[in-house]
């Protein structure tokens, strides 16, 4: 374990109102609430907002972090009189009100065209490199895999308050970011950094944090980042999805990697993860792949079991459909929404099981 990756994770939630269930602007006063903690920060729009875990060695670590972070925002979120949920797409509208921040703003300003369509919540998993030229091996590991992760996290199937269809209705909105696409199979660092450098001389970034690539070398960060999963419903999941993606990274320092798919073979298993979620097959050989690294790094039983509780009772987009169904309002379904991104249970909570 003392040699495997560190991890870290960043997981954004939406703001939703107590009486209707519409996502709420009210970031700036959780903000304000909780401005001695560095593990919660804005995003791009005031109906989100952003927790951050410290760098991780384990993924109890990663777990206690997840778990205090939801439950710092979610109790002052209840202070400022909404929920916080984890949700890819808010499922009944949003009200697209730009944060107060300088970066934010001239991103706006530069897509006007997104904004609306914006405000969409993933779970991005930043896993320790050793240098930069490691980290396009770890992408091009990654790169194979990016689908599965997407399937596995799948947790939007509501938009304006209508059943989307998808099982991440997040994805196609957030793929309409003009660098929103996977990484290609660069043969070396300077390949990767051309690509950059066109993104942003071409308009489509302002600068390299605004270059949405499904999986980058992190701008700031010695990382690699895997930005493709949706926000996952709880912390079991997040949990799963962080020790899979530290594994594939790990087994592609190794130099394992699985054949790689064509930029149009891709394209289709991403749309087909984003319909239909969970791909239990496509998730079995991922595991098998991983293998070795889980184990090598202790993580084997944790993500076996976590695996098997996903498996057992579905993916984030079937368990909002169950909570939905038994849900009369709006509001409820918020509600119960609310509780399972904060980690409490109660008997209306069967119906996600």
């Amino acid at each position: 374990m003392a040699d495997a990756p560190t991890v870290g994770v960043e997981e954004e939630f939406v703001l939703l109102d107590t009486r209707t269930g519409a996502a709420v602007p009210a970031a700036p006063r959780i903000l304000a609430a909780l401005r001695g903690e560095p593990g919660v920060v804005p995003e791009f729009l005031r109906l989100q907002i952003e927790t951050l875990t410290g760098v991780c060695h384990s993924l109890a670590e990663v777990r206690a972090d997840l778990t205090r972070l939801r439950r710092r925002v979610s109790e002052a979120a209840e202070e400022a009189g909404c929920l916080a949920v984890a949700t890819g797409v808010a499922p009944f509208g949003t009200t697209p009100l730009v944060t107060a921040d300088a970066r934010y703003e001239r991103l706006a300003a530069r897509f006007p065209d997104l904004v609306a369509g914006a405000g969409t919540c993933a779970c991005h998993v930043h896993v320790g490199i050793p240098s930069r030229a490691a980290g396009l091996r770890a992408l091009t590991g990654l790169r194979p895999w990016l689908a599965v992760l997407l399937g596995l996290s799948a947790n939007s199937p509501y938009v304006a308050g209508a059943d989307s269809g998808l099982a991440s209705a997040r994805y196609p909105l957030w793929s309409r970011w003009p660098t929103a696409r996977p990484p290609a199979a660069w043969r070396d660092v300077a390949g990767y950094d051309a690509a950059v450098a066109e993104a942003i001389r071409g308009g489509a970034a302002p600068d390299a944090r605004g270059v949405y690539f499904y999986a980058r070398l992190s701008p700031r960060h010695p990382t690699v980042e895997v930005r493709i999963a949706d926000v996952c419903l709880d912390v079991d999941d997040a949990v799963v999805l962080a020790g899979l993606v530290r594994a594939l990274v790990a087994t592609a320092l190794r130099g394992e990697v699985a054949a790689q798919p064509s930029d149009a073979a891709l394209a289709r298993a991403l749309r087909a993860a984003a319909r239909h979620g969970l791909d239990r097959t496509a998730a079995a050989r991922l595991l098998a792949h991983a293998r070795p690294a889980l184990a090598e790094s202790g993580d084997l039983e944790v993500v076996h079991r976590g695996w098997a509780g996903l498996a057992d009772r579905g993916g984030g987009a079937v368990r909002q459909r169950a909570l939905r169904a038994v849900s009369a309002t709006p509001a409820e379904f918020a509600a119960r929404l609310a509780t399972v991104t904060r980690g409490t249970e109660d008997e209306s909570m069967e119906a996600a099981r």
